[in-house]
């Protein structure tokens, strides 16, 4: 039994630092080894100690959720949506106290809310919020979240309160391998702890973060005390109690919990102001709803639903068909959403995705927004019917795994003005004066359908069969596009490669083959496993790399494009007003795409990343611009706007 004990000890406490730490300390293989020997022990024995870990992979279904009655009342809380309100809350309770109280700003979980009860060290019950009063119980259920510690080392009686969350990875991960895919993070916790089946809530991979203690026979003073207590007792807090001193302070603290809502792998939607001391607490006391001495400071939804019109189909210019989600125009935070994407046909029917449902409409930080689930279905609703053509020329398409693909031997427009746009893009062959419309254009006009034909071109391909230039083109238009496809064939090999549009290969990766590879007959020999040993190649990115590479029509064109006079030189080191800069591009720009002004930036000395971090030095925000800049403002990042940003190009 001693042994039996030590095990289980053994076992929590790499738990703990595995799963409310992140901090492993032995491998998958090493826990499992010893837990295999638990539960042998357990099997011999007859004896399953109460918080042992095998406890955690969930029972027999239950009858019927119990009630309990709440040992004190759980409020909800006050809600604010503007700095005016909070700063009236604020200016509340130092009229109601007489002084400047300490507050705490921490995150506003978007989750379901939980008490656990532990008696002399050991979870005893856990019971949802309810109604404030009376919740269920949901014990079992709760046992099999890993992040619940089923012993602590506080010995008398203790509620913790805090919020079952679902985070959005393992939401992800989730749908991937399930018939019925969740709508939601926040639906697939509720969910998970109010199912009879404890089996449901395990497959759920759950997470509690504890925030607060209503009751118990612990002691404590303030929140950040709270804090300190769950801490010490093996729970996990995240984004809680950091300090202000005023309004000014909570305020700038709001706003950096808002920042960083588009990068947390959880659902938050406001952060929640406390007065610290619990002295001052009890001055302030409640309302029959709402505790005078917090408020929720709730930010613009992220989520929305509206109606499904219709879903069109898209050709790009790998062929693939991508489904685009015609929307009844809908607000989230503050910016008005007509279209949303569709991953593929297959995620639809997953979805049970069907035109004239209610659909639910995600948008978070700057990610085009997508179609998480279905709220409802209406009288009309019916099926999305999956393309049999392509709907650009009619070709049969084609099932090649998940997506479909345009089969058509001879490219199709869309895919033929897509490839030729991108070739002649900023970031890649740079041909001045070569737009989307040039290309359509001339391959209405003259059937052009493959790249070595550009540099062929001369004056008289701009003509038509009366010897006029077609319309919009002139003798100086001309003269220039012909200059600007000349100029393009002195490039870099890392341009060439991202202009030839090799699946998945942005320009980050193609600067990668071009360091690693060097040369087109290095990288058309180069090994899968070389590919995948770069680094943020995964086996998908390098098998496209080595298909690619391994169809003769690419080498054919490649070969031919060398002929044509395409040569390449060093990159050069630029320099010029963004010099030593880091530069973060977010929200839309009237004047140029995201790649053209990541191109401009990079010509002038300056390095484009993602995401904003301390080491971004600059970011340029455009319209409808999202956390990004937020999160900017916190970190004080030099921001400037689009028309700054034209004065320095």
């Amino acid at each position: 039994m001693d042994k039996m004990k030590e095990l289980v000890e053994r076992l929590n406490r790499y738990a703990y630092l595995y799963y409310v730490k992140d901090e492993p300390t032995i491998s998958d293989a090493e826990y499992d080894k010893l837990y295999d020997e638990l539960l042998k022990m357990e099997s011999d024995t007859g004896v399953v100690l109460p918080d042992s870990p095998s406890r955690r992979v969930g029972g027999a279904t239950l009858p019927g959720f119990e009630t309990l009655k709440h040992a004190e009342r759980l409020y909800s809380l006050d809600k604010c949506q503007s700095k005016e309100e909070l700063a009236a809350w604020c200016v509340r309770v130092v009229k109601e106290t007489g002084i400047l109280p300490e507050l705490t700003v921490e995150y506003k979980f978007d989750g379901l809310t939980l008490v656990l009860i532990y008696r002399n060290g050991a979870l005893d019950t856990a019971v949802t919020r309810g109604d404030g009063v009376t919740g269920e119980v949901v014990t079992e259920q709760v046992k099999t979240i890993k992040s619940v510690p089923l012993s602590i080392p506080f010995k008398g009686t203790v509620a913790v309160q805090g919020e079952v969350i679902m985070r959005l990875s393992a939401l992800e991960k989730y749908n991937k391998s399930t018939e019925e895919p969740l709508k939601n993070a926040r639906n697939g916790a509720a969910g998970a702890i109010r199912n009879l089946n404890p089996k449901v809530t395990a497959s759920r991979n759950l997470d509690f973060f504890a925030y607060a203690v209503p009751y118990g026979d612990v002691e404590l003073e303030s929140q950040t005390e709270t804090h300190g207590f769950l801490k010490e007792n093996r729970f996990l807090t995240v984004g809680g109690a950091e300090i202000a001193d005023g309004f000014e302070a909570a305020s700038r603290l709001v706003d950096g919990v808002e920042a960083e809502r588009g990068t947390l792998d959880f659902l938050i939607d406001g952060a929640v102001i406390k007065v610290n001391a619990f002295a001052v607490r009890g001055e302030l006391g409640a309302t029959e709803k709402f505790p005078r001495w917090a408020v929720a400071y709730k930010f613009k939804a992220e989520e929305a639903t509206t109606e499904l019109l219709d879903v069109k189909w898209q050709v790009s210019r790998t062929g693939k068909l991508n489904p685009l989600a015609i929307l009844e125009p809908t607000d989230i935070g503050g910016v008005t959403v007509k279209r949303a994407t569709l991953n593929n046909y297959q995620d639809m029917e997953r979805k049970k995705i069907k035109i004239g449902a209610r659909v639910f409409i995600r948008r978070s930080n700057d990610v085009i927004p997508e179609i998480t689930g279905v709220s409802e279905y209406g009288d009309n609703a019916r099926d999305i019917e999956k393309p049999e053509t392509c709907p650009a020329c009619g070709s049969a398409a084609v099932e090649r795994g998940a997506f479909l693909y345009c089969s058509g031997e001879r490219p199709c427009a869309p895919k033929v003005v897509a490839m030729f746009e991108h070739f002649a893009s900023r970031g890649a062959m740079d041909i001045e004066g070569f737009s989307e419309k040039t290309a359509e254009q001339l391959y209405n006009e003259k059937g052009l359908k493959s790249l070595p034909e550009l540099y062929r071109a001369d004056t008289d391909f701009f003509r038509g069969e009366d010897g006029k230039f077609f319309d919009g083109f002139g003798e100086k238009k001309v003269s220039n596009l012909l200059a600007a496809i000349e100029k393009s064939k002195d490039t870099t090999f890392e341009r060439f490669l991202y202009a030839l549009g090799i699946p998945g290969i942005g320009q980050k990766a193609a600067k990668q083959l071009a360091g690693a590879f060097k040369t087109t007959d290095n990288l058309r020999c180069a090994m899968l496993e070389e590919l995948i040993a770069l680094d943020d190649f995964g086996g998908i990115l390098a098998g496209n790399v080595v298909g690619w590479f391994s169809q003769e029509e690419n080498l054919n064109m490649i070969e031919e494009l060398l002929q044509l006079g395409i040569t390449f030189k060093e990159e050069e080191v630029k320099s010029g007003n963004f010099s030593g800069k880091n530069v973060v591009l977010t929200g839309s720009l009237e004047r140029y795409k995201r790649g053209e002004a990541s191109a401009l930036i990079r010509e002038r000395g300056g390095e484009v990343s993602d995401s904003v971090s301390k080491n971004v030095n600059l970011v340029v925000a455009g319209s409808d611009a999202g956390s990004k800049l937020e999160k900017a403002k916190k970190l004080a990042i030099e921001i400037i706007d689009e028309a700054e940003f034209l004065r320095r190009l």
